[in-house]
């Protein structure tokens, strides 16, 4: 899935323009198929249809879009949004015009007026290089959409909205349907902005599909084809050694919860040999239902969590172990806290840091730059605002910002869960992921998504790819419970019994 920012949207175009494909060209064929998927959509509009043009190559697309419309009959008003078009191929587009029974007007009440009677609103303002907030005179315009009752399709981009941002402004069009031209753009994959794109359409514009393909971009989306690349068909002579030996540091008085969903998925993912290190208690009570990993019990509390005296025994595990899963229902206090400091500064294994992990080691970030192993975390909105000191709403509304910078500065590969969860890497890139539903937002869903990152790092995946192949099969998981069993009623440890099937595809399909 090939998601362009802008200057990777003009990289292509240029290509296409130096292979023989004018841009004229290619406004004609994006106005051209964004009207064949509007006609397609809404055969029957109900209405009249007005088309918002701006004044630059957007605005071009839309006078294409608008002729074409008429073309199929349907009744076509433009409205000249911010005066008449300012480049030479959006001038010829609007000239095209004047021999059909087109309206277009400059008038804005008038426009707002039309906007209330429409059948369908084609919004053509602003495209892929807008930045910064809607002003007048197309804040009154954006208000008379969004209060209009007709559907909206928005061309390339809804207007207001910054391409490569997944920040939604106060003042910006809330499409019903966005047509994307070429690839998808970051501000279709990321929340909160995807909400505001309603379904999402991808139109080819006559841009060969190698050149796409090949152009780079900062921010890519998780595909199917990409996981299933990831994984090797298992040799036959092996042992459980081969597979790899994962230490779960996790578990507390009242939070058995997470350690057993954390340890299950992480067995269910593939994992030769599991480690549940955990208080004697919680690993008295997990005996019974955890008949596969190996149990450590460890000296505990009075709290019910781990003793910081447990620590050398740690270290000796740790020792034997291809990665470490430390923080699921651990407890944050006084002893984690020096237990998971002593992990990372000890442990040559990669690790992965959730939850409770993240808490305990929020206050001392400057020790993971001393840590001898890759890193991991798999923060939630509420663990991302304690790691950075910024609030939930400053991280939600700029979502891929947030898990960039964290992931540069500090070298992790930063897992920011949530609706379309964003996995930031050390180099700048990121990778958004489209699997998933609400019904996963349940308490011991992150739980097991841990589970599932560290058990395909100690079978040796790299760090990047096992986040992305936990991030994509925990959201299809999910997808597959929803489906059997309703978002409302599914359950955390009902992902646990779709991945058998998940891996079953992925070994008979390759």
């Amino acid at each position: 899935m090939r998601i362009l920012t802008a200057q990777a949207t003009r990289n292509i175009e240029a290509k296409a323009v130096k292979q023989g494909t004018g841009y004229r060209q290619l406004m004609e064929n994006a106005g051209t198929a964004a009207a064949e998927l509007i006609w397609e959509a809404y055969p029957k509009a109900g209405g009249p249809v007005v088309v918002l043009c701006g004044k630059g190559n957007n605005g071009g697309d839309g006078f294409v879009a608008a002729r074409r419309l008429c073309q199929k009959g349907a009744k076509v008003s433009v409205v000249l949004a911010g005066g008449p078009p300012k480049t030479e191929d959006a001038a010829h587009m609007r000239a095209l015009l004047t021999d059909l029974p087109v309206s277009v007007t400059e008038d804005l009440e008038e426009g707002a007026a039309l906007l209330s009677r429409a059948g369908l609103i084609v919004d053509a303002m602003f495209g892929i290089g807008f930045h910064g907030e809607l002003r007048a005179p197309y804040d009154r315009l954006v208000l008379a959409v969004n209060e209009a009752k007709a559907p909206v399709v928005s061309l390339d981009v809804p207007s207001g909205l910054d391409s490569d941002s997944g920040f939604v402004p106060k003042v910006c069009i809330h499409a019903d349907l966005t047509v994307s031209f070429s690839a998808l753009k970051p501000v279709h994959a990321v929340y909160p902005a995807k909400e505001a794109c309603g379904r999402i359409l991808v139109a080819p514009v006559g841009i060969g599909e190698d050149i796409v393909e090949q152009e780079e971009s900062q921010i890519s989306g998780i595909s199917e084809k990409s996981v299933r690349r990831c994984f090797s068909p298992r040799r036959q002579n092996t042992n459980k050694g081969d597979f790899g030996k994962l230490l779960c540091v996790v578990g507390s008085a009242g939070m058995t919860g997470a350690a057993f969903l954390s340890v299950s998925a992480a067995l269910r993912c593939g994992v030769g040999l599991v480690y549940l290190a955990a208080p004697k208690d919680v690993c008295t009570i997990l005996a019974g239902r955890l008949t596969e990993p190996v149990l450590c019990p460890l000296p505990q509390t009075e709290g019910g969590t781990l003793s910081a005296g447990g620590a050398p025994v740690l270290r000796s595990r740790l020792r034997a172990a291809s990665a470490c899963l430390i923080g699921c229902g651990l407890g944050c206090n006084e002893d984690t806290q020096k237990i998971v400091e002593d992990l990372l500064l000890h442990s040559t294994a990669p690790i992965v840091l959730d939850a409770d992990g993240i808490n305990c080691a929020a206050k001392h970030i400057d020790i993971w730059k001393r840590a001898g192993a890759p890193l991991v975390l798999t923060p939630h909105p509420g663990e991302m605002a304690r790691l950075t000191g910024k609030s939930i709403g400053e991280i939600q509304s700029r979502r891929l910002e947030s898990a960039r910078e964290f992931a540069v500065e500090h070298d992790v590969v930063l897992v920011l869960k949530g609706a379309g969860t964003v996995i930031g890497l050390p180099d700048g890139r990121c990778l958004v992921n489209a699997t998933g539903n609400p019904g996963m937002a349940k308490g011991g869903s992150g739980d097991l998504l841990a589970g599932m990152i560290a058990s395909f790092l100690a079978q040796g995946m790299a760090p990047e790819k096992a986040a992305m192949c936990g991030v994509y099969l925990h959201g299809k998981a999910g997808d597959r419970a929803a489906k059997d069993l309703s978002e409302q009623a599914m359950l955390p440890s009902d992902l646990l019994s779709r991945l058998p099937a998940l891996f079953l595809e992925i070994e008979t399909q390759g």
